[in-house]
């Protein structure tokens, strides 16, 4: 066992580099470009919507509010009819990244602590590299891509946004687990 104390070293650097890769992900490389749609009558539906003054949360329509509304004839003529949709509301005004930011650095902190549990239970120190690399990056590739699957699958989110964010989270896992490997004590 190595004390989760001693990997300091391993969870700052991997959580710096991940969160460096993923801004070249997102801001140099154009894959994800297409992860949203425009709506269509994009103004139309904004004006429409702005009357209601709807503050900051997650949304679905229709709203059902308990198990045995969703089994009532007005709320299936309500989804027969539409929209259906699930909808995050986002507080007005300029997008600040310094916060998103600053919470996903923390994020990948917290990733690279749970590797560095994982793998400092399942490892001694001086153990070979891939045994490490094993670990360690399995662990995070599971914290950084497998969560957001059952969001596809119940929220109906796009599977190819899904599929992207996956290979991001196997290349921050590969990273973080190139990180434990190299940083991992004798």
């Amino acid at each position: 066992m190595v004390p989760i104390l001693d990997l300091w070293l391993p969870i700052v650097a991997s959580a710096a580099l991940v969160f460096v890769a993923s801004s070249i992900v997102h801001m140099a490389l154009p894959y994800h470009k297409t992860d949203f749609r425009q709506m269509p009558s994009e103004a139309e539906v904004m004006e429409a919507l702005r009357k209601f003054g709807i503050p900051p949360g997650d949304y679905v329509i229709p709203y059902a509010g308990s198990h045995n509304a969703i089994k009532s004839p007005a709320f299936k003529e309500k989804l027969v009819r539409g929209p259906v949709l699930s909808a995050t509301v986002m507080k007005n005004g300029p997008i600040a990244m310094a916060p998103q930011l600053t919470q996903w650095f923390a994020f990948c902190v917290v990733v690279s602590i749970l590797a560095a549990y994982v793998t400092g239970r399942a490892a001694g120190p001086g153990t070979e590299y891939l045994v490490i690399f094993r670990f360690a990056g399995t662990t995070a590739f599971i914290a950084y891509s497998v969560a957001q699957w059952s969001d596809t699958i119940w929220f109906r989110r796009s599977w190819s946004r899904t599929v992207k964010n996956t290979l991001d989270g196997l290349m921050y896992g590969l990273l973080t687990a190139g990180v434990f490997g190299w940083l991992w004590p004798d």
